[in-house]
């Protein structure tokens, strides 16, 4: 028996038996999925945080509320999440007074309860937004591990009842089928490991923007509720 096979991953993956080679495309096909979903967040939550500390610069800098919410509500799309909730607040706010203008029964808390409202209904939109995918991500990190083990025990089964035909069992006749088996739990590390690190990170940095956005909220209700007294 020739006990010299190539033993290259190519070789390996191509002579991998039929149900192997399916896990071991899904697991790549997973793994560009994830790959494309943490650079598209990458740069979603880079671009959110450069907003937003360019609307906190503008805003503390004491220039007229009115003029900023025009200036956010003409360019909603690259104002930034900050923004968009400063503009949904600011908005509800101009609307209440406009609507109680001249009137005596005028109550001030409606007014700031209901551009609370408006900014928290914000928030939640733009926190939904950023946080799109990550449970894709999270998925991944914890079930492709398993998918590629179940790709490993699968090759190693098949390798093992091989044996049965084979006059003389040796490491040379057994060693291909467990390589190769193998390589699927490599794949599955692959996809995993990336997915559970960009998710932690994401996470992170979305949890410090909606400390910072909250944080927002709250300031500005106070400066609406001197505001509307």
């Amino acid at each position: 028996m020739n006990v010299t096979q190539d033993l290259s991953f190519i070789a390996l993956i191509s002579n991998a038996h039929l149900i192997v080679q399916l896990i071991m495309a899904l697991l790549l096909g997973i793994s560009l999925t994830s790959w494309t979903y943490i650079f598209r967040k990458m740069f979603a939550v880079r671009a959110a945080r450069r907003q937003t500390i360019d609307f906190e610069k503008t805003f503390w800098a004491g220039g007229n509320l009115h003029a900023l919410h025009q200036s956010a509500g003409s360019n909603r799309e690259q104002s930034g999440a900050l923004a968009r909730i400063f503009e949904a607040g600011m908005g509800e706010f101009i609307k209440g007074k406009a609507a109680h203008a001249g009137s005596r029964e005028m109550d001030p808390g409606a007014i700031l309860d209901g551009a609370r409202r408006a900014m928290r209904a914000a928030f939640q939109r733009e926190m939904d937004a950023l946080e799109s995918h990550l449970a894709f991500l999270a998925s991944v990190g914890s079930v492709s591990p398993y998918i590629g083990l179940l790709g490993t025990v699968w090759g190693i089964m098949n390798a093992f009842r091989g044996l049965a035909n084979v006059q003389q069992a040796t490491l040379a006749a057994v060693a291909p089928g467990i390589a190769e088996a193998l390589i699927a739990t490599a794949i599955g590390l692959f996809a995993a490991i990336p997915a559970v690190v960009a998710y932690n990170r994401f996470s992170h940095d979305i949890d410090r923007l909606a400390i910072r956005f909250e944080s927002f909220v709250e300031e500005f209700s106070n400066i609406l509720q001197r505001q509307s007294r």
